[in-house]
């Protein structure tokens, strides 16, 4: 077995805060800001030129990672006269014009059952696009989720039936309809795992479910002082 090392690019942050630059990112790579001693750059620097090796070919993953470098510049929109850039395509445009790219025709959506009306839009602006939608949701089933081995008590309302989501199923069935590639449209976490684990067909995360901040998590890395400092100090599940 391979020697495990620890990576924390994270770490860069203040490098960047302070230069505006970090040794992956550099104008002249002569001056970038000397390595950490954990640069992955460093310690995996045969894992990065194995992979690297892959988008070279006719292979998927050289497809893949060319369309998406395509469409990160596509996304950009240059201001003349100005070295700034200004981004002008939202993540659904992103995921329309990726798949354009590719030559997908058939695209699986894996949604949540509490965003089936996001979904029909995305299904309207995908058919409007030329795709071929196709949705499944979470609950296909209606299985009880005391199936699962869980206690009534762990239900989101106990002494009711509630049916558990079932993203096997969700992938399999996208499987089974032969989709060129899917969508996570809120699946809870752990689910996402499992459907992108069982999908056949590459899978790009949408929706990002988070019931509070009205799906937008990144919420909670920029609020401070409220839920950053919140999820800094108490433990968020008692007993763990």
């Amino acid at each position: 077995m391979s020697e495990q090392k620890s990576v924390t690019c994270s770490k860069c942050s203040p490098v960047w805060k302070k230069h505006g630059t970090t040794n992956c990112w550099s104008g002249d790579p002569d001056k970038a800001p000397p390595k950490p001693g954990n640069c992955p750059s460093v310690v995996y620097e045969d894992v990065v030129q194995e992979a690297f090796d892959q988008y070279s070919g006719d292979g998927e993953e050289a497809k893949i990672a060319f369309v998406a470098a395509r469409v990160e510049g596509l996304c950009y929109q240059p201001i003349p006269g100005s070295d700034a850039v200004n981004a002008h395509w939202t993540r659904v445009e992103d995921t329309i014009a990726f798949a354009k790219l590719m030559g997908y025709k058939k695209i699986g959506i894996a949604t949540c059952i509490g965003l089936l009306d996001e979904t029909e839009r995305l299904s309207n602006i995908l058919s409007a696009q030329g795709f071929e939608p196709v949705s499944v949701c979470c609950k296909a089933g209606s299985i009880d989720k005391l199936e699962l081995g869980l206690d009534e008590t762990d239900k989101v309302r106990p002494g009711t039936f509630e049916p558990a989501c079932n993203p096997i199923a969700q992938a399999e069935i996208c499987n089974r309809m032969e989709t060129d590639m899917n969508i996570i449209v809120g699946l809870c976490v752990g689910h996402d795992m499992l459907f992108n684990r069982h999908s056949r067909a590459p899978v790009t995360t949408l929706v990002v479910k988070d019931r509070v901040t009205g799906h937008n998590p990144a919420a909670v890395l920029y609020g401070q002082n409220f839920y950053y400092k919140r999820l800094l100090n108490p433990i968020v599940v008692p007993g763990t």
